[in-house]
């Protein structure tokens, strides 16, 4: 298929976000629209290379309403998309081992709570009764929401971008953005390595790439590309099958059931920002200690797969939603590692503000661009 040369809308980027706008914008009877993505298949960014957790379990309001907004929409992805997601409801268990995090623990609950949210308190001997395969004699206090879990990102990818195709959306692989034109303050023309499309109109969904993108139009957005890296086990009998996605929260540290074995991962607080991709085999062993002291476990297992993606962080680690000062340009990213999750109701909500010039299913006019500039920034505290 050829490169169109006209569009009414391109959207560049087509991991999660990408894919979810282009489905809600065709959904709502656009036409002429096309998603572009620079790797040879989709969501082989960031989204390809996250861990698939979903959760409920944030610390601002905006951000628990996201998921309440978007979780269901997931739950119910395959009677309303036709792909299956293998949507896994195991539950977040995060816990609290010194008593800052404790106090953070306790507001956190009741907030969700007040929204509608069933996350519970737990105390410290009830994550050691609930965690019997892990040593967490410092545990001072957990929460935990059953809801939450673990969900196929290539599914969600894929199932949007089949249902966006039959509706007519041209998609397109192999097509890296290489130069915006623009004609005063408005979008133009947007070149690629396959061709070049006059369009009047852009969505950025990039994710880490997505300052790159914007430079191109003389945009700068406050975000930075930070690496973030996992690796899987060989099977262990051990595990029970209700186990939860765990994470050691002062230590930024998580585990959940991957298959047969454990899918672990660990914040690096040292990592410098840029585009690096490549595991740290340093920081690896590292991680790995810290997983065998929380778990002995671990040490019984091997190494089945490892691998490295990018978070794209904003100074206050939530998402940048809407307007940019170039007309007609738009951005949705900056999702701080909770991008995948909300992916299927910020597409959702990018159709509604590009067509109708708001959101109609959730308010987050606060997360513009201008925030940063404005000072009106809300610090996310749950960030992994």
């Amino acid at each position: 298929m050829n490169l169109p040369t006209t569009a009414d809308i391109v959207i560049i980027g087509g991991g999660v976000m990408g894919a979810s706008a282009a489905y809600h914008l065709a959904q709502r009877g656009l036409k002429n629209i096309v998603l572009l993505e620079k790797e040879n298949f989709f969501g082989q960014g960031a989204t390809g290379r996250c861990a698939g957790g979903v959760r409920y379990q944030f610390s601002t309001e905006i951000n628990v309403k996201l998921s309440i907004a978007s979780l269901p929409m997931i739950e119910r992805f395959k009677e309303e998309i036709g792909q299956d997601v293998s949507y896994k409801q195991c539950g977040y268990l995060l816990v609290a081992t010194n008593e800052k995090e404790v106090n953070v623990f306790k507001h956190n609950v009741e907030m969700q709570n007040s929204l509608g949210v069933s996350t519970e308190l737990l105390s410290g001997d009830e994550v050691r009764r609930r965690l019997p395969l892990m040593r967490f004699d410092d545990a001072l206090a957990g929460t935990f929401n059953p809801k939450d879990g673990v969900v196929d990102p290539n599914s969600v990818v894929q199932g949007y971008i089949s249902a966006a195709q039959k509706m007519g959306v041209q998609v397109f692989t192999g097509a890296e953005v290489i130069g915006i034109n623009l004609k005063g303050d408005s979008v133009e023309e947007v070149q690629t390595s396959i061709g070049a499309i006059k369009t009047r109109m852009i969505l950025n969904t990039c994710g880490p790439w997505s300052g790159q993108i914007a430079q191109m139009a003389g945009i700068q957005l406050p975000l930075v590309p930070l690496r973030r890296q996992m690796f899987t086990t060989s099977p262990l009998k051990e595990l029970p099958q209700d186990f939860p996605f765990v994470i050691d929260f002062a230590r930024s540290l998580y585990f959940h059931r991957e298959g047969e074995g454990l899918l672990i991962g660990m914040s690096n607080q040292n990592e410098q920002p840029g585009f690096d991709q490549n595991v740290d085999e340093d920081f690896e062993l590292v991680n790995l200690e810290a997983a065998i002291e929380r778990m002995p476990l671990v040490e019984k297992a091997q190494r089945a797969s490892h691998w490295a993606g990018l978070y794209e962080v904003t100074p206050d680690a939530h998402p940048i939603y809407g307007s940019t000062p170039i007309n007609d340009f738009y951005v949705c990213t900056g999702f701080s590692g909770h991008g995948f999750m909300h992916g299927p109701i910020s597409g959702k909500l990018m159709s509604e503000f590009i067509l109708d010039g708001k959101y109609s299913s959730l308010d987050v006019s606060m997360l513009d661009l201008k925030r940063f500039e404005e000072g009106r920034m809300i610090q996310e505290y749950n960030v992994v």
